[in-house]
């Protein structure tokens, strides 16, 4: 029986509480940034996107004033002799499901999302950078362009092709009013779905995946990761049962901390050494990365934003202001499937929300639901681990970019600093 199947089927779904399912939003139109206020204070700048960006030798974006065209390209990974032998197929798992509908036809969703930021109590030279949708056109993510407006001097875009991160700036050479900025990005959306029974997915590029096998300054991957790995997989060889195996683990030594801020930081070393296994999405996501890596299986983190509400939980789900609900999943790769999408974040978030115990018929849909699956009411935003903002001069590396991020006087700080940093994004269905 195909995972997607699983996946589709109305009655493993409805095993989740329906109370707690949110109804689905009314289609609404999208508001384009020409009926939005333009912000107060210096001259009016707008920009537009649609085809790909100009960059100048600096690497920075083209600035100059009037329309730009900019479209995220998309790029196929070409086959590579670092890519490992294929394993032979693994077992089939069977879910005892009934009347499972035929396979659903992908269905799109497209989204507008505005980012509307204003800063006050800021003297001198500032520039402010913000994540944006990826830029590599997926099976189940397009980036369908940007636009914006402001008192800026000036602003652009500017990608990182080895963290494989696209990044909006702006600049106020001279603050002298309330510099303001509002952004709006167009993604499409599909459900993500892993599918045990077809093989034969493109190679991965031998430097992706050796760059995801590498530690990070948060997350090693050896000692005591390493070891923890190694007790999580056993005996087991095929590489997705390794990633399955190394999925339950952290599924069952975490816990959801509600009260960490923002997404948690991802300190995987600090927290297997103090043996205090919780956090929020990117701690339990970071926390699967470094062992999968520590055994030799290329792993990722993926940041990123909810942007609507969620057939599954109300709580996995978010609609009105976005600020506070970036989320970070995770995918590891096996040759011949390709990447593989998991979120044991958002397991132990349901876990603590909705208080399932570990017999609940409802977490052991859920565990095998968010193993391979990915809803589409959130977007992908980058991979991206120890970054370093274009044009900053103040702090060094930040553990991942989620958030964003302002520069004044050489003092760095993000949107959580609502004294500075007044931000609000909202997100409205185009269409789907």
């Amino acid at each position: 029986m195909k995972r997607r199947d699983f996946l589709a089927a109305s009655a493993l779904l409805s095993l989740l509480a329906p109370s707690s399912v949110l109804a689905a939003n009314k289609k609404k139109s999208g508001t384009t940034a020409a009926d939005k206020p333009a912000g107060k204070g210096g001259a009016r700048t707008t920009g537009r996107t649609g085809a790909k960006a100009t960059t100048k030798p600096d690497g920075r974006a083209s600035t100059r004033k009037g329309s730009r065209r900019y479209r995220p390209v998309v790029e196929t990974p070409t086959a590579s002799t670092a890519a490992m032998p294929s394993p032979p197929p693994a077992a089939v798992e069977q879910y005892n499901a009934i009347s499972l509908p035929d396979e659903a036809q992908p269905q799109w969703r497209s989204y507008d999302i505005t980012s509307t930021i204003t800063l006050q109590n800021i003297k001198g030279k500032l520039r402010l950078w913000l994540p944006l949708a990826q830029y590599k056109d997926t099976s189940w993510q397009r980036s369908l362009g940007h636009n914006w407006r402001g008192n800026f001097d000036s602003a652009g875009i500017y990608r990182d092709p080895v963290a494989e991160m696209e990044v909006f700036y702006a600049d106020w050479k001279e603050v002298t009013g309330t510099p303001q900025l509002q952004l709006v990005s167009q993604v499409a959306k599909q459900d993500r779905h892993f599918d045990i029974t077809r093989r034969g997915s493109t190679a991965e590029r031998g430097e992706v995946l050796r760059r995801c096998l590498q530690s990070s300054n948060l997350v090693p991957t050896d000692g005591l990761v390493h070891r923890t790995a190694e007790r999580a997989i056993g005996r087991i060889k095929d590489p997705v049962a390794q990633g399955k195996a190394i999925f339950d683990w952290v599924v069952e030594n975490t816990s959801y901390d509600p009260g960490r801020s923002g997404i948690g930081r991802g300190d995987v070393e600090a927290m297997l050494d103090s043996g205090q296994l919780s956090g929020k999405s990117a701690d339990i996501a970071l926390l699967f990365v470094g062992l999968c890596r520590s055994v030799g299986i290329p792993a990722r983190p993926v940041f990123g934003l909810r942007i609507d509400s969620s057939r599954l939980f109300a709580g996995l789900g978010a609609t009105g202001n976005l600020r506070t609900v970036q989320h970070c999943r995770a995918e590891f790769y096996t040759p011949g499937y390709g990447w593989i999408p998991v979120d044991p974040g958002d397991v132990r978030k349901a876990i603590h929300d909705e208080r399932l115990g570990n017999g609940d018929p409802k977490l052991v849909v859920l565990r095998k639901l968010l193993f391979g699956f990915w809803e589409k009411n959130w977007i992908a935003f980058n991979s991206a681990q120890d970054v370093r903002l274009q044009g900053a001069t103040g702090a060094g590396a930040l553990p991942f970019l989620v958030l964003p991020q302002a520069e004044a006087g050489g003092i760095r700080f993000d949107s959580s600093d609502t004294e500075r940093l007044s931000y609000t994004v909202n997100a409205s269905r185009v269409d789907g």
